[in-house]
Order: C-alpha cells, then sequence, then structure tokens
C-alpha cells in the first residue's frame, strides 16, 4: 500500500522531470517533438529507482520514436539536474516508459467526431 509521502514525492518527481524535459533538455537536443508531457512517475520506497511515464504527441511516428530516444539517452542529465532542484539525499535511477494516453484519447476523439458528424446526417 502507498502512503502519503510517496504519492507526494512521486508527484513532485512527475513535476520536476517535465521541467527539466520542456525547458533544460530542451535547449540542449534539437529535434525534440512539440507535445511532450510526463504522464506518471512511480518512485520506489527505497529511493534507488523510479519509472517515469511519458506521453508524446506526433503525427510523425520517427520523430515520437526519435525524442522518446533522446529523452532516453539523456537520462543521466535529466538525473543530474533533478539533483539540484530537489532536496533528497539520493536521486533515483530513471526509467523511462513510453505512455500512449495521448494517442488513445486522439483516437477516441475522432471516433467521436465521426459518430456526432453521423448522427447529425440522419437528422
Amino acid at each position: 500500500m502507498k502512503n502519503l509521502r510517496h504519492d507526494r514525492l512521486s508527484s513532485e518527481f512527475q513535476k520536476a522531470v517535465y521541467e527539466v524535459i520542456s525547458r533544460r533538455l530542451r535547449d540542449r537536443a534539437d529535434g525534440l517533438s512539440a507535445i511532450i508531457s510526463v504522464t506518471g512517475a512511480d518512485v520506489a520506497p527505497d529511493l534507488k529507482t523510479a519509472k517515469i511515464y511519458v506521453s508524446i504527441f506526433d503525427p510523425d511516428e520517427a520523430k515520437k520514436n526519435a525524442s522518446f530516444g533522446i529523452i532516453k539517452q539523456n537520462a543521466g542529465f535529466i538525473r543530474h539536474e533533478l539533483a539540484g532542484m530537489l532536496r533528497i539525499r539520493t536521486v533515483p535511477a530513471l526509467t523511462f516508459i513510453p505512455d500512449g494516453s495521448m494517442e488513445y484519447g486522439a483516437h477516441i476523439d475522432e471516433i467521436l467526431d465521426k459518430l456526432g458528424k453521423e448522427q447529425g446526417d440522419d437528422k
């Protein structure tokens, strides 16, 4: 069972990782997609590891995969930046996991729009 401290720490990691990616990594690495979102963070109770869920929305699949690769390659840089931002003794090793929730949401929106147009045609 997760406790309040763990939830708060995971939330802080999520915000901090997003800030590093959106500001510092974007300045350092060319070729990142325009819309990158950190959708979740799961920090281990011993603070040794953290799973960071990243969603990238880009119509070009190759650019999306390249952006995720850039984030994975710069995990050490992101961890180093987190060490300066967060007031914790140990910054966990970061594992980035792709999260397709943005694409799924866009797909559902398309389906709903199509259904709405079909119902509008029936009237």
